[in-house]
């Protein structure tokens, strides 16, 4: 039997951007086992609080693959943004799964508005963070350490998770490279980008 490698968490809320959360699972898909996509050995996994269908952001309906509790372990959460996010920031369960995350030291992707949900979840705070411009003055009050504004930011101090920040839609490309060279190691995330033909050293 193969066991699948590295398995990521990408966050699913009401009002999730779909276009963000399709990059992400079509960038790290191909990274997972052969036949894998929307099976529990996935490479990225689909999580929200409940398993119920939720409305994204552009109308499309999104049914989340694991509940919280029932993510198998992982190495890395990924949250896109969306029109919900900062409301998914203050949800209890969703708190607790970010904190055990942070506590286990995981890599986190943060694209978008997604830094709002990341910012009501404490996990801004002191850190480096990159963002769109206009979310600019609202993160300020996260209190990051340091905010570059249309930049993709990778934030890894030895002694805390890796955050790796930046602006959504397609820019996330970005930053979902970065995190899975984190995750999966730089030779696969650059096979990655060569195969969708994206900028990324």
């Amino acid at each position: 039997m193969i066991l699948p490698g590295p398995q990521v968490a990408v966050l699913v809320y009401p009002g999730v951007n779909e276009l963000e959360l399709g990059l992400m699972l079509g960038l790290l898909t191909p990274l997972g086992l052969p036949g894998s996509a929307g099976t529990p050995d996935a490479a990225a996994l689909t999580v929200a609080r409940s398993r119920g269908s939720v409305m994204c952001a552009g109308g499309l309906v999104c049914t989340p693959q694991l509940i919280f509790a029932a993510a198998p372990a992982l190495a890395g959460v990924l949250i896109p943004g969306g029109l919900g996010a900062q409301k998914a920031g203050r949800d209890p369960a969703l708190r607790e799964f970010l904190a055990q995350a942070r506590g286990n030291r995981l890599p986190l992707g943060v694209v978008g508005s997604g830094l709002l949900l990341a910012g009501e979840a404490g996990l801004l705070e002191g850190r480096s963070v990159g963002c769109p411009a206009p979310l600019a003055d609202t993160v300020w009050g996260y209190l990051p350490a340091d905010l570059q504004q249309e930049q993709a930011v990778s934030d890894t101090p030895p002694e805390q998770a890796a955050l790796y920040s930046g602006p959504g839609h397609l820019n996330a490309a970005a930053v979902v490279l970065a995190f899975a060279a984190q995750v999966w190691g730089p030779a696969l995330a650059r096979q990655t980008a060569q195969r969708v033909g994206a900028a990324w050293t």
